[in-house]
């Protein structure tokens, strides 16, 4: 009898808090990097426009809560003027963002918000100098500290990226959803540099940061 009334009890939690669901989305970002340049003043860039793709799973933790991690394709970056040239970076990034997310009832539908950590790798980039109708494309390298031999011509930046998301969105009894979602960057992703011509200095600090919209599928 007991097992009976535990095994009742657990059923019933189960159908009050939800059901375990999965996500498929994709959408534009609008990306670009804050911080601090080599002279300790605020980075004055231009975004540029990504996007990304990616699913998650949606498991429920309590009535309207649920827990939310996932997988994401993300391409980031930053583009700057200076004179007659214009710079840019676009890198792409594999992501795992772990989220809380409240999913509240509206009529047949929903409206969700949700928050929580991400981490990002980065797994290839290029950068772009233009100059009228001339482009001088690079790959980009990733490291954490470069050496007298690292040439001063590679753009360099970390690998890693770790940050905060925050989104929120309305999700149709169909389980077609949008959402807007922001994003910050909470590690420098420019690496360390002991060149012996430095092309950065130690007040140098390069972050991501952006927002974005994306559409969905939940079932």
């Amino acid at each position: 009898m007991s097992l009976i009334f535990i095994f009742s009890a657990n059923f019933s939690m189960a159908q009050s808090t939800g059901k375990t669901s999965f996500g498929i989305l994709g959408g534009v970002n609008f990306q670009n990097f804050n911080g601090t340049g080599n002279s300790g003043d605020k980075l004055e860039n231009d975004m540029i426009i990504g996007y990304h793709a990616g699913i998650n799973i949606q498991l429920p933790l309590a009535p309207e809560f649920y827990f939310q991690p996932g997988l994401i394709f993300s391409t980031k970056g930053s583009e700057n003027s200076f004179g007659s040239f214009t710079g840019s970076y676009k890198l792409s990034y594999i992501e795992m963002p772990l989220n809380l997310v409240y999913k509240g009832s509206l009529g047949n539908s929903y409206v969700f918000v949700g928050v929580g950590p991400y981490v990002g790798y980065a797994i290839m980039g290029k950068s772009e100098l233009e100059l009228g109708s001339s482009t001088l494309e690079t790959d980009i390298e990733f490291s954490n500290v470069l050496e007298s031999d690292d040439p001063l011509t590679t753009p360099y930046f970390r690998s890693l990226d770790a940050g905060g998301n925050i989104f929120f969105g309305f999700e149709m009894a169909s389980g077609l959803f949008l959402q807007l979602n922001a994003q910050l960057g909470m590690l420098k992703i420019n690496p360390e540099d002991n060149r012996t011509f430095a092309v950065y200095s130690d007040e140098l600090s390069v972050k991501n940061t952006g927002f974005g919209i994306s559409l969905g599928y939940r079932f």
